[in-house]
């Protein structure tokens, strides 16, 4: 007689063996990873760094715009002590007061000392790659301490712009702050200024706000004692022009056609 063998319809499947991941696949896996994140890492950070110079270019070129408006016989707005000037006349380092709100700008009525960014977030000339905050102190201009400290200024202005050298009796000195005319915005390819280490003018005892090449000078500006550009943006610095215009460069003294020995008649 021949038994029939029947399947209890509800016992369970038997279960195929699973099969974890070996050591060696995880140490594959990781390494993978690990080169995709060396390929990733560098792009993203270039990335970054490009756009943090390209935010630095466009508070530039409003700087710039504001330089513009603020030479201009008709557009200008409040030029402050310069006024007993007239219309066609200015002061470079009024103009940097004006951006920096100190001095006969003082924005901070009631107070003598603020940091900005302060709560309105006012942060003005800045480059996206200094960090760290500013003081501010009524009462006195950008070029007698009124904006601390120097190694977190982050613009520099043609300091020919401001006190061209002049040769007297006892040869190249510094001449009195010019008078700047609207003249100045027409003048080709002119720097007015870039993004300065102020760091490096701490350490030369000078002000980082103004500065410029010595050119050969044997004057004030001799031994580029001035000259302390920044190429923070990927070993380029980005350079503003009177006539609004922003150009990155990694040589700004070998650019054909920019004129850094420009000095307004006076």
């Amino acid at each position: 007689m021949t038994r029939t063998l029947t399947t209890n319809p509800f016992s369970a499947p038997a279960c195929p063996q699973r099969r974890g991941f070996t050591i060696v696949e995880l140490l594959i896996v990781v390494a993978i990873i690990a080169v995709l994140i060396s390929l990733i890492l560098p792009a993203a950070s270039g990335t970054l760094k490009s756009a943090r110079g390209f935010r630095c270019q466009l508070a530039q070129r409003s700087i710039a715009f504001d330089f513009a408006v603020f030479a201009d016989e008709q557009l200008h707005g409040d030029r402050g002590d310069d006024e007993v000037l007239g219309d066609r006349h200015f002061r470079l380092e009024t103009f940097l007061d004006s951006q920096y709100m100190v001095d006969e700008f003082w924005a901070w009525p009631g107070q003598t000392v603020v940091r900005i960014p302060d709560t309105r977030g006012n942060d003005p000339m800045r480059c996206a790659e200094v960090s760290g905050d500013l003081t501010l102190r009524s009462n006195m201009p950008c070029s007698m301490g009124a904006v601390e400290p120097p190694q977190r200024v982050s613009f520099g202005f043609n300091i020919r712009l401001h006190r061209p050298e002049i040769t007297g009796p006892s040869g190249p000195q510094f001449s009195p702050p010019v008078r700047l005319t609207s003249a100045v915005i027409d003048a080709d390819r002119v720097p007015l200024f870039w993004d300065v280490d102020g760091q490096a003018a701490f350490d030369r005892g000078v002000s980082p706000m103004f500065g410029g090449p010595s050119l050969g000078s044997t004057g004030p500006l001799g031994g580029d004692l001035y000259w302390f550009p920044a190429a923070r943006h990927q070993n380029q610095l980005n350079v503003a022009f009177t006539d609004g215009s922003v150009e990155a460069t990694s040589d700004p003294l070998s650019e054909a056609g920019w004129r850094w020995d420009y000095q307004p008649v006076r």
